[in-house]
Order: C-alpha cells, then sequence, then structure tokens
C-alpha cells in the first residue's frame, strides 16, 4: 500500500506481534500484485478479519473465500478502475474506509464512495469517482481489455493448475455430481499460490432476460483467477451459484489441456474483450455475459513501492 507512515507502523507492528498471522495472510498475496497494491489489500484483510469470526488461520472456510474476494474486489476497484453492481461497490467503500493509499490512482476510500486524487476539492473528487463507477465501465469496454501478450503470460500458471485439478480429480475418485466442485478447485488454486474470485449478481439485476424470469430467485456467481474467467453459474444462494460456477470451470479441465484466449464476451450490453479458460471442445454457443471486467482503460505503470 504504501500508506501514510502511521498507518504503516500500526500495521507492522500489529503483523510483528503475530508472526503465525502474518505468515499466513501473506499466502493470500497474488503473483501481480505489487508491493502497493498488496500492502493495501492486506490492510483490507486485517481490518475486516473481526466481521468474519468463522475464520482460523490456515483453515479453509467459505467466510474467508468471501473476504478474500471482496479484498480482490476493493483492489480492482481502488486500483484498476473497476466497477460492479451498486450492493457490491456500497460493501467494499464501507469495508475500506479509512485505508489510505499514497500516491495511488484512488486516494482514500470512504463510505460515500473512494476520492479520487485530483485539483479540485475532496466533495467534487468524490462525486466524480462515484460517476465514473457507475457509468464509466461501459466506456472503458471498447477501449480497454487484456494486453496482447496477457495469454502467454497467464498460460504457464494455468498449465500447473491444470496438472493440480487432473491429479485432484484422480484422488477423488474423477468428475461427478457428487464432488464438492468448489473445494476441489479453490484448494488446487491456492496449491498454486492464487486465490479465486468470486463475483455474485442477484438475478433480478442482470438485464436481457425474460420478463418472467426477472422476478425469480436466485444469483448468478462469476469465478475467475488472475484475472482470466473460468465459469458462470447460477443458484438459488451464493453458496449454490459458486458451486455451479466452479462445476462449470472444473469441467474446462477435463480435456488434453486447457488454453488462455482473448475472446469477445457482452459485458453491460457492450462487446468487450475478455481473457478468458477453455478447452478443445468446439463451441457453438456464445460465452455467457460477463458480470465483472477486471481491466482498465488507460493503463499505468505501478510502481513496486
Amino acid at each position: 500500500m504504501a500508506c501514510e507512515t502511521s498507518e504503516g507502523d500500526v500495521v507492522s507492528e500489529y503483523l510483528d506481534q503475530n508472526p503465525r498471522l502474518a505468515q499466513w495472510v501473506d499466502t493470500f498475496r497474488t503473483y501481480c500484485e505489487s508491493n502497493k497494491q498488496w500492502a493495501a489489500r492486506r490492510e483490507f484483510l486485517l481490518r475486516n478479519m473481526e466481521a468474519f469470526p468463522a475464520m482460523e488461520p490456515g483453515v479453509p472456510s467459505s467466510s474467508l473465500d468471501k473476504l478474500l474476494s471482496l479484498s480482490m474486489v476493493w483492489a480492482n476497484h481502488v486500483f484498476l478502475g473497476c466497477s460492479y453492481p451498486q450492493a457490491v461497490m456500497d460493501k467494499i467503500s464501507e469495508m475500506g474506509e479509512g485505508i489510505v493509499v499514497k500516491d495511488g490512482p484512488m486516494h482514500k476510500t470512504t463510505k460515500d464512495g473512494i476520492l479520487s486524487r485530483g485539483k479540485r476539492g475532496a466533495a467534487a473528487d468524490g462525486d466524480g469517482a462515484v460517476k465514473r463507477s457507475r457509468c464509466g465501465a461501459n466506456e472503458r469496454g471498447q477501449k480497454s481489455g487484456p494486453r496482447p501478450q496477457a495469454p502467454a503470460e497467464h498460460q504457464p500458471f494455468f498449465n500447473r493448475l491444470y496438472k493440480a485439478v487432473a491429479w485432484k480429480l484422480v484422488s477423488a475418485g474423477g468428475f461427478g455430481p457428487n464432488l464438492d466442485h468448489f473445494e476441489i478447485l479453490r484448494s488446487c488454486v491456492e496449491s498454486c499460490k492464487e486465490t479465486l474470485t468470486s463475483v455474485f449478481v442477484p438475478l433480478k439485476d442482470i438485464a436481457g432476460l425474460p420478463a418472467a424470469r426477472t422476478q425469480k430467485e436466485g444469483h448468478v456467481c462469476e469465478i475467475r483467477c488472475r484475472t482470466v474467467y473460468m465459469g458462470t453459474g447460477y443458484g438459488r444462494d451464493e453458496a449454490a451459484a459458486r458451486a455451479m460456477a466452479s462445476k462449470e470451470a472444473l469441467k474446462v479441465f477435463q480435456g488434453r489441456k486447457v488454453t488462455v484466449k482473448i475472446c469477445r464476451r457482452r459485458y453491460k450490453g457492450k462487446d468487450v474483450e475478455d481473457l478468458m479458460l477453455l478447452d478443445e471442445q468446439p463451441r457453438n454457443q456464445g460465452f455467457p455475459p460477463a458480470l465483472s471486467f477486471p481491466f482498465e482503460a488507460e493503463r499505468r505503470e505501478d510502481g513496486s513501492s
């Protein structure tokens, strides 16, 4: 993060006093995070752990998965300018209140939004940031996307993940409907030193569905790893939706190999280029619409301070 000195000292002192916790939390750093980004997300995790009392260091849990997902959503919004459904934006703004990011694209989070750095007053900047988060994503869609070299950069990791999933499924007796698909996927990803990101959207909030279906309860979940899309699923609640998305993601690993590619998808009514994990099976139908778009319009060089 490169927080202000007083905040950084508090975090460092706390971690020095809790070495086991510090070692555990550091396992959640992703491969592509700079020192600044990780320090900010680490503070987000530490500040909000008390709100998830079921968590224990070194013990997998749904509470931990939810906190990790929210931390990635918060970091994507602060550092990449990604926008999410308003309920999610409100949640991460509240959870990130008071975290200061020095010399970052966003300066300080508050309950009312995320204040951007600039010459105007804080109130004006805050309004501008909220407007960008609500309506700027569609404008970014046609201008931005993954870098052309991104598939080649991500492919080695997913080759390792393919082997981890293959061994896990063999030990579980093969792919089947009775497996805990999310737990298998989560454990394999974490064995490769990464974390999954889950984005949830209520079914009624998804545009373009038939009128009769918009009244149904339920959630849609999208799963990514290292910004690469892996699967989408629907369920009566978030846990069920995530389980179905994990099952769809694991289906991709049933072939002889997996490949990271740049593909065209729909995101909030616009065509965008997205990173996707694919198998060798021919696809006659289009891809599910994207629930998130973790690529900024203007690519910034974020130094490792």
